[in-house]
């Protein structure tokens, strides 16, 4: 008999991936992790039966998280990834030639483990790059502690339910905000508006108050479903007026190629449907 992994991360909709061979199940101290196959998107991450990546399909996310904010703030050396653990986002921000040091903060050691063993190819040897340093900490606790200035911060989470749930605080966002460099970019997972809408309202009512640039970007990811995802947005400087050109140059500068990201896209994705406009405060 067939089976099927039943995503029910809302009320009123769910989603299916068929279940071609299981491969890991098991639990940490923290969630569930659960790993199988699945002949359109390859191997598919779970975390309590919800989809957290895929082979197939992750790139979109990662590089958009990634080189949308590398490459509008155009000088970025030193940047935090909060979450992460499964090594995507360290692989897209460590292709970037000019970022010298990259700390990952993972809330849970087995999430990495895990990756490294059985999703190698999302990490792609990040974890071997000797500017990637990983603490295993609460992102919370660690964002809130007097520390080092970053250029960059990604937020990397899951949902805000859970050990996720403090990471869409306004706390949390004021803290990331005082661990930025002059004109620093913050960028943080809101989920999918159409379904989550007061998710993203809340977290740019918290940018609103706190920083001059703000609001947020869109790509769209087939395991993400219900319509595209909004990358939230926050910075005190200039970044987002980057123009083409200049985006264009620093993309070939840093050599990169990739599946989803442009520099078109990339200006792109700020121009919001009226639905989303709306989630603005």
């Amino acid at each position: 008999m067939t089976e099927w992994m039943h995503e029910r991360l809302h009320d009123d909709y769910a989603q299916s991936l068929r279940v071609d061979r299981v491969l890991y199940d098991s639990a940490t101290d923290h969630q569930r992790l659960r790993l199988f196959e699945n002949a359109r998107f390859g191997r598919v991450l779970t975390l309590d039966d919800v989809v957290q990546t895929t082979e197939a399909d992750n790139f979109i996310y990662h590089e958009m998280m990634a080189h949308v904010p590398l490459l509008a703030h155009g000088a970025a050396r030193r940047v935090l990834i909060i979450g992460g653990g499964d090594g995507g986002l360290a692989r897209e921000v460590l292709r970037h030639p000019g970022v010298d040091h990259v700390v990952m903060v993972e809330i849970d050691a087995g999430v990495i483990e895990f990756s490294r063993q059985y999703l190698p190819s999302l990490s792609d040897g990040a974890f071997d790059d000797p500017r990637l340093e990983v603490v295993i900490d609460d992102g919370a606790a660690f964002m809130a502690r007097k520390g080092g200035t970053f250029d960059v911060i990604l937020v990397d989470s899951t949902d805000p339910t859970g050990p996720g749930e403090v990471l869409f605080t306004d706390s949390f966002y004021g803290h990331a905000r005082s661990r930025l460099t002059e004109g620093g970019v913050l960028v943080t997972q809101n989920g999918v508006p159409f379904l989550q809408g007061a998710e993203l309202a809340g977290t740019m009512r918290a940018f609103r108050a706190l920083f001059a640039d703000w609001g947020c970007y869109l790509c769209t990811i087939p395991t993400y479903a219900g319509g595209p995802m909004a990358l939230g947005w926050a910075t005190d400087g200039v970044a987002r007026d980057t123009p083409l050109n200049v985006l264009q140059a620093r993309y070939a500068e840093a050599g990169l190629e990739t599946d989803y990201y442009t520099p078109e896209v990339h200006l792109a994705a700020f121009a919001l449907p009226g639905y989303v406009r709306r989630l603005m405060p």
